[in-house]
């Protein structure tokens, strides 16, 4: 009996643990920059990178739209494929039909909008870094048309772009600095809801300011900022500068987890 009872005290206990770890990580809510968990085994925006995210309970997924040359929009960083597959060609200069046949030696394949999309669906949310120029409004209802397909529209952020702004504007919530907001403020269809503050510099001022007017806040934990040797302790340092700010929601490259779970 009294082994019995040790032993319950010794679940409770470990139990207890992993609650508080659990806890610890939701004090933040992340989204996982470049399309998910990119490391040595997963490429940006690929399948396995997304799963992996997925699997995390991350918030949302960054993802980089394109659009190839027949219509066909797929999440894809770079304007070209040369980094994936040392093909110098745009993204916009092929079908889907001869983009769709490409492989690297990870098994990187580019992913149709829509596959990642419904993988996303009930799992987690979309940030949708517009890469695509121009105001093409036709293309932006197809965008429009697959996020409410899968569920993904009512939650999902987009960093937009200065020629398609004023159609997104009530449509999906777009990216601003605080002086961007301050000039929307004096719109006369302003929205709190409209817009998030996003940054890699965000002072407590600015996070207290954006409270007070209901703004979403995110800040940026990038790689590309970083350089050196000791680009760690330089996000680390980032990291609780945002956190002392009062940030609660940051968008992140996936080395930098471990700075949000104590």
């Amino acid at each position: 009996m009294k082994k019995y009872i040790v032993s319950i005290l010794l679940s409770c206990l470990l139990l207890t643990g992993i609650s508080s770890l659990a806890q610890s990580a939701k004090n933040f809510r992340l989204i996982a920059h470049r399309g998910g968990i990119v490391d040595s085994t997963a490429e940006q925006n690929s399948l396995q990178a997304l799963t992996k995210a997925i699997e995390k309970g991350y918030w949302m997924v960054e993802i980089d739209l394109r659009m190839t040359k027949d219509g066909v929009l797929v999440t894809h960083h770079d304007k070209t494929f040369k980094n994936s597959f040392g093909l110098d060609a745009a993204v916009s200069s092929m079908t889907w039909e001869a983009i769709s046949k490409l492989h690297n030696a990870n098994g990187y394949r580019v992913l149709k909008l829509e596959e990642v999309l419904q993988n996303c669906k009930g799992k987690l949310g979309v940030m949708i870094d517009n890469k695509l120029n121009g105001n093409d409004t036709a293309v932006w209802m197809r965008l429009i048309s697959l996020l409410k397909k899968y569920n993904l529209y009512s939650n999902a952020l987009m960093i937009g772009t200065d020629e398609s702004t004023e159609f997104f504007t009530g449509k999906i919530k777009l990216s601003c600095t605080r002086q961007q907001l301050e000039d929307n403020m004096r719109r006369p269809d302003y929205k709190s809801s409209n817009y998030y503050l996003f940054s890699d510099s965000i002072s407590k001022d600015d996070n207290d300011w954006a409270s007070r007017h209901k703004i979403l806040v995110i800040g940026v934990i990038n790689a590309w900022a970083f350089h050196g040797m000791d680009t760690i302790s330089q996000a680390k340092a980032q990291v609780e500068r945002l956190k002392a700010a009062g940030v609660k929601h940051f968008q992140i490259d996936a080395e930098y987890e471990s700075l949000f779970v104590h």
